[in-house]
C-alpha cells in the first residue's frame, strides 16, 4: 500500500494476478519500492506504471505469453547485458522460469534514474 493507506494503481493491479506470476512480479515491484523510495505509482500509457520525479521509470506487466519491464525508452539505449531475454525496442520479456535477476533490474532502475535526471 502508498504510505496514505490507500491502495496504488500498482497494488491495485497486483490484486488481480495469482500464482507465481502474482510473487514475482510483488518482489519486482517491492524491489524498485525500496530502491527507490520516492517513487510514484501512476497509470502511464494504461499500464500501472513506477514514476520518478513526474517521468516513467519503469512498469512490470503480465502478459498472455510472458512477462514483460518497460523502461519508458528505448531498451537498447540503457546500454546493458539483456542477453538470453527478448523484447522490442521499448520492452524486456521474462518469465517465472527465467526471471530478470534482482541485480538486472537495479542496473535498469539505476540508469533510468540516471536518464531522467540527465546524466
Amino acid at each position: 500500500m502508498c504510505n496514505n493507506g490507500r491502495m496504488s494503481v500498482i497494488d491495485d493491479y497486483l490484486a488481480t494476478l495469482s500464482g507465481a506470476e502474482k510473487t514475482l512480479v510483488e518482489h519486482m515491484c517491492g524491489g524498485v519500492r525500496r530502491m527507490v523510495p520516492i517513487v510514484t505509482e501512476e497509470l502511464s500509457y494504461a499500464m500501472p506504471a513506477f514514476k520518478y520525479k513526474g517521468k516513467g521509470l519503469v512498469a512490470i506487466m503480465v502478459n498472455k505469453q510472458f512477462l514483460s519491464l518497460y523502461p519508458f525508452g528505448s531498451v537498447e539505449g540503457l546500454g546493458l547485458d539483456l542477453i538470453g531475454f527478448e523484447g522490442t525496442k521499448g520492452s524486456i520479456h521474462f518469465s517465472v522460469e527465467h526471471p530478470l535477476p534482482d541485480d538486472l533490474l537495479c542496473q535498469i532502475i539505476t540508469k533510468r534514474i540516471q536518464q531522467i535526471e540527465g546524466k
